[in-house]
């Protein structure tokens, strides 16, 4: 006898994934999980009110993002500030996207210059957190952030790596909260004013130098190394 196929996932199966995952990310990123707490599918299965399952496959999409680890034999966690990719995501930052914006500050026309001028503007004016949302970064001001530096690196004109860019942003946007909840007398007004300045008056060598030390302090925060900032007029 022939059996109808069926799908593994139902819709229902599938929306209630959907919004586990979404409040667990909201959680995570809100700064609800410390890091290295463990995220106990049975608990959260009964928080929730749903089956094991849905919060599994939740958890499984958090691990693909980054925003969790699954641990052989002890279940899922929020990452730990000490775990390795921090540092490699940080590194390979460091290493591609001063580049991008050196060819961006080359390439980019009239149009680019405006749109960084709005992108900057919008960030400049945008409250960094909103006590509603936690102690971390709001999520207007985290995509006002996200806007500000892929415009600045869309001049270049190259889509392949200005996806490299978007994969790297989301894998660190985890990090990016936890180091500014670490340093909170760090200046990131001033930060993102000079990389503005500098990349609109065509300045490459300095663009890529300050954007470099820029990304250099967010992995700094997490291994507690401190990192001294030239003059504001180098």
């Amino acid at each position: 006898m022939t059996q109808t196929a069926h799908t593994s996932t139902s819709p229902g199966k599938q929306m209630l994934s959907e919004h586990v995952y979404a409040h667990l990310r909201d959680a995570i990123m809100r700064g609800d999980y410390a890091p290295g707490d463990p995220l106990k599918p049975q608990a959260l299965a009964k928080e929730q009110g749903v089956s094991l399952a849905v919060v599994r496959e939740a958890l499984v999409r958090l691990v693909g993002e980054g925003l969790a680890d699954r641990l052989p034999n002890r279940g899922f966690a929020v990452p730990a500030l000490s775990d390795r990719r921090w540092q490699e995501i940080a590194e390979a930052r460091r290493t591609i996207e001063p580049v991008v914006l050196r060819m961006s500050i080359e390439r980019g026309d009239v149009d680019w210059e405006a749109r960084v001028r709005a992108a900057h503007h919008r960030l400049a004016r945008t409250p960094a957190y909103v006590p509603e949302e936690g102690a971390y970064y709001s999520g207007a001001w985290s995509e006002a952030h996200r806007v500000f530096h892929r415009t600045l690196l869309e001049g270049c004109g190259n889509a392949v790596l200005l996806e490299t860019f978007d994969r790297m942003w989301t894998a660190s946007e985890l990090a990016r909260r936890w180091a500014a909840h670490r340093t909170p007398e760090r200046d990131g007004i001033d930060e993102h004013r000079r990389l503005e300045e500098v990349a609109l008056t065509r300045d490459a060598d300095t663009a890529a130098e300050v954007l470099a030390q820029h990304l250099t302090q967010t992995a700094a925060a997490l291994t507690g190394r401190t990192h001294h900032e030239p003059p504001k007029d180098a």
